[in-house]
């Protein structure tokens, strides 16, 4: 599979640039998630991004326990992982105690990575969406920004960071936070490039994550438009690669670090050989000339409030 490059980010131990993502739709029961970790911790991933909203924080604490048991790692410290405070949590005295929490359900002392998981707070905590609109307020991003500062300083997470932010909203805590974001987590593949905020983060020196970088085909928020992009799959073909690894590779090319999900063994051990090979500067091309659509909108979760599509609209 090649070995696995890692980017050093703050205090952290080296983030590998692929990890595994647990977000399943619908949600996968504890067992089968757990079984699939351990799995994907034997083929090699050391990465794992979990999140409260994806209710896999204890299959991911349980696979952990399970992998140390059998002996597929020697220690906790062999793994990076990431998990986020979830909109319900994003108030200032709730942010270190959302933390907690997502520690108990992980059984960990420390994670490596905490971000906010959107930019916007929900006033009561959420079983089904869309949620109503008098539930969806603007986030503080000082206060809460001061929360997870907290979490970093008190060493429950080495590092801590933001997902689906704008250069907007970057900009908008950068102004405020004394220990600025490490990460950056958005969707990005081959027909989102992200171009601009790619641009941005790397002038602000705020690495990015690539989250659907397949295109999160089977859930409620994606499409199947990467594995079936002819364009992908004419290279793929022609390299003897999957759609999927030539998809990946692409990104990691673009200095992205990737998190995908796969509970299937044969996908999971595939998406791990995209570093001993690289893409021609004409495949690059090719692939840099597809027309761009977002895939993943705040407003397809929560609903399509006025709030929401403002955010949806940011670049």
């Amino acid at each position: 599979m090649g070995c696995m490059p890692e980017i050093t980010l703050g205090q952290t131990s080296g983030m590998p640039v692929l990890g595994m993502g647990t977000a399943a739709y619908p949600p996968a029961d504890v067992e089968t998630a757990k079984n699939a970790i351990v799995e994907a911790i034997r083929a090699g991933y050391r990465h794992f991004d979990t999140a409260f909203a994806y209710r896999s924080e204890q299959p991911l604490g349980e696979a952990i326990a399970e992998a140390l048991r059998l002996g597929l790692v020697k220690s906790r410290d062999e793994l990076f992982i990431t998990t986020k405070l979830w909109c319900s949590f994003c108030d200032r005295d709730q942010v270190v105690p959302a933390m907690k929490l997502s520690l108990q359900n992980l059984q960990l002392e420390y994670v490596d990575m905490y971000l906010i998981h959107w930019p916007i707070r929900l006033t009561q905590h959420v079983n089904k969406t869309p949620v109503p609109k008098d539930q969806i307020v603007p986030m503080d991003i000082k206060s809460v920004w001061e929360g997870m500062e907290d979490c970093q300083k008190l060493g429950f997470t080495k590092a801590i960071g933001v997902s689906n932010f704008s250069c907007k909203k970057l900009d908008e805590l950068l102004s405020v936070a004394n220990i600025p974001p490490a990460v950056n987590q958005v969707e990005m593949n081959p027909l989102w490039n992200q171009k601009q905020l790619r641009e941005f983060c790397k002038e602000k020196g705020i690495h990015v994550t690539a989250y659907s970088p397949l295109g999160a085909n089977g859930t409620k928020w994606g499409d199947n438009r990467i594995v079936e992009c002819d364009v992908l799959d004419e290279i793929a073909k022609a390299r003897g690669k999957t759609t999927a690894q030539v998809s990946l590779r692409w990104v990691y090319e673009h200095g992205v670090s990737i998190v995908t999900k796969s509970f299937n063994k044969q996908r999971m051990r595939e998406n791990l050989g995209i570093f001993d090979w690289s893409l021609t500067e004409e495949e690059s091309n090719k692939i840099n000339e597809l027309p761009q659509r977002k895939g993943v909108t705040l407003a397809s979760i929560l609903g399509p409030h006025e709030l929401v599509l403002e955010i949806d609209a940011e670049v």
